[in-house]
């Protein structure tokens, strides 16, 4: 969880009360006495004085309310898709002013690409090619054919490739392009995942030629079956041998051997709506077994079953914490 430098967590509570106020505010004008509670509420204590700053910094951020908080039809209290609006707006107010910048970005990625999935959600694609593609939990894609190349461009997230032999006469390459770098396959199984500042490689079977984006000057690299590499868009890093549990995803698993608690926290958050964050105390505890990422919930049961670690939901679920037993 992202929080603003030198502040404490808010507590999960008090966003979800700024957010409740937020979307009344939005929905309509409030009465003499809802106005004189808002009031009240804003100075009654530090906390929610600090919740309802980012309430307001918010909606100077993103313009008002995101398009699908702002329902007129979450009007009525009772209405259960209120509640799950109030959730994912608490959440959002929960972050730092540039993790709503990021959140801004990965909503317009995610409406604008070819293909997508959303959070939790695995897709397989078969293209006009007959290559295959298996799109990760929050991945977004374009696919760009044409008679000079077959191009899958990696808005975010995590791909496998399969690829086919182009049967047409051009005999067009296949390239997979993100932020980073621009990847062609030689006949080649791998895996793509773009990350915050840098690209993930893990070539299964074949080869990749790697060229950067933004360093001309560095000769493209060769990464051979068995291999995998981080690359920024200036730099290569290390070639190192492919993780053998890297396409456990693709069958609905994450598997740990004797990883540290706050990466595994990290990577099964991927696949849960909200946030998940692992107490410093037991940060660095090392967690083996396979867990599945179709039910994170059971997955964090099993946490409690086997570790000495407590799981605390907030918001119905959508920001979990896990501290010492």
């Amino acid at each position: 969880m992202l929080t603003r430098r030198h502040e404490p967590p808010l507590d999960p509570k008090i966003l979800e009360e700024a957010a409740d106020w937020l979307m009344r505010l939005s929905e309509r004008d409030l009465s003499s006495s809802e106005q004189a509670e808002w009031e009240c509420w804003k100075v009654s204590s530090p906390e929610r004085g600090r919740a309802w700053s980012r309430a307001q910094l918010l909606q100077s951020k993103l313009g008002g309310l995101p398009p699908s908080l702002a329902m007129s039809a979450l009007d009525r209290p009772s209405n259960p898709e209120r509640r799950v609006a109030l959730r994912k707006l608490a959440v959002l107010l929960a972050v730092a002013p540039t993790g709503w910048g990021t959140w801004k970005l990965a909503q317009s990625q995610q409406w604008s690409a070819d293909y997508r999935t959303a959070v939790g959600q695995r897709r397989e694609l078969t293209l006009a090619d007959g290559s295959r593609l298996t799109l990760n939990t929050a991945t977004a894609i374009d696919v760009l054919f044409d008679v000079n190349q077959r191009l899958i461009k990696l808005r975010e997230g995590e791909i496998l490739v399969q690829t086919a032999p182009d049967v047409s006469s051009q005999a067009r390459p296949f390239l997979v392009s993100s932020q980073d770098g621009l990847m062609q396959a030689l006949g080649t199984r791998f895996i793509v995942r773009q990350m915050q500042a840098r690209t993930h490689l893990a070539v299964l079977d074949g080869v990749v030629r790697v060229e950067l984006a933004d360093n001309r000057q560095t000769a493209p690299m060769l990464v051979n079956a068995g291999q995998r590499t981080d690359f920024s868009a200036r730099a290569f890093g290390p070639l190192n041998p492919t993780d053998r549990n890297v396409t456990a995803w693709t069958q609905g698993m994450l598997m740990a051997d004797k990883m540290r608690l706050a990466d595994f926290v990290a990577e099964l958050a991927r696949y849960r709506p909200g946030f998940v964050r692992c107490d410093p105390a037991i940060a660095e505890l090392r967690i083996s077994g396979a867990f599945p990422i179709s039910d994170t919930q059971r997955s964090l049961n099993m946490l409690v079953q086997t570790y000495p670690v407590l799981v605390n939901g907030h918001l119905n679920g959508y920001w979990v914490t896990l501290s010492p037993a």
